[in-house]
């Protein structure tokens, strides 16, 4: 209702005036993504301003539980309903948490455009925030790029068993080692059992062969995994209204214990 009534008394405002809309609408827009932090926390209200915690309204449940909707994507229905309300019932009664910059398990997706082979690419690189001395910075963590798992298929279980040395090959001097290089494709069949491709230093090795060259940033999405049994991901909406700006653009309740494996997606290799 709260989210029905905001979409009413924006179409309303229209009638006041040109400048007065532009301005309500500004205010209303989440432009920077650490706004997006403060105003998800209540550490900045829907108008832009700042709260600081001698103010009684600072982190404040019932404020949050009124302005939380509106940091949602109105027009998705899996961000503008039931869903949308158990997670907000979760943020500031259930289990009263709020989004740290420094609190880790959040990623920035970075969407970008390069040259590979004579052709342009998208290329999407994953990035956290780290620490260092008395500050922090974003690194890369990770990156996905189609051709690259197109070198290192999944292949079946049954397939990866028919490609292996024979555990006496050692007595032949490993003569039979000419096997794995045979399908050069498939040469990754013969690494250990617990082998993972490691995409972020073939990208680096990429780029410092110059067989990759960066052309600019295409677009920039964050996930969010530091709500206990949530994830979510922000997203920038360039329209007109007040639903604008970043965004909550899906929202899935997800187990704890689940949430390591897509946790590994993101996370540096170690």
């Amino acid at each position: 209702m709260l989210a029905l009534s905001f979409k009413v008394n924006a179409q309303s405002f229209g009638d006041i005036g040109g400048s007065q809309m532009d301005e309500r609408v500004l205010y209303a827009m989440t432009k920077q993504m650490g706004q997006f932090i403060h105003r998800f926390n209540y550490e900045e209200d829907s108008y832009g301003k700042k709260l600081y915690p001698d103010n009684p309204d600072y982190h404040s449940a019932k404020k949050r539980q009124e302005t939380l909707p509106l940091l949602f994507d109105f027009d998705n229905p899996r961000t503008n309903g039931a869903l949308g309300e158990y997670f907000i019932e979760d943020l500031t009664k259930n289990h009263i948490q709020y989004f740290e910059f420094l609190g880790g398990d959040w990623f920035s997706e970075v969407t970008a455009k390069f040259k590979w082979k004579g052709k342009i690419v998208d290329i999407s690189l994953i990035m956290a925030i780290e620490k260092e001395g008395l500050g922090s910075k974003w690194v890369i963590t990770n990156v996905f790029f189609s051709e690259f798992q197109k070198m290192f298929p999944q292949g079946e279980m049954t397939e990866r068993e028919k490609h292996f040395l024979h555990p006496m090959s050692h007595e032949l001097d490993f003569m039979n080692i000419y096997k794995a290089f045979n399908n050069p494709q498939i040469i990754e069949y013969y690494a250990s059992s617990d082998y993972t491709t490691d995409y972020l230093t073939l990208f680096f090795y990429e780029v410092k062969q110059g067989n990759l060259k960066f052309d600019h940033v295409d677009k920039v999405k964050f996930h969010v995994f530091q709500i206990k049994n949530w994830y979510f991901e922000v997203s920038w909406f360039n329209r007109n209204g007040y639903n604008s700006g970043w965004l909550i653009s899906n929202l899935i309740y997800i187990r704890e214990e689940d949430k390591s494996s897509l946790l590994k997606l993101y996370q540096p290799k170690k």
